[in-house]
């Protein structure tokens, strides 16, 4: 069996925010997390950029 992964959301210097299993980032901003399966910081993720806590990536 698996060990459980977690998914945090990273928010970088230009804006944008990453999604990663690292547990921690030295040049983030904010960070969210952790959740439990990708997807769920996927939906979160559309959800910073949507209520402006994030910019989309181009």
């Amino acid at each position: 069996m698996e060990a459980p992964q977690s998914w945090f959301i990273y928010k970088l210097p230009d804006g944008s925010c990453e999604i990663s299993q690292a547990a921690k980032r030295e040049t983030v901003e904010r960070s969210w997390g952790p959740f439990a399966d990708q997807q769920t910081a996927i939906a979160r993720r559309v959800g910073l950029i949507r209520s402006g806590h994030c910019k989309p990536r181009t």
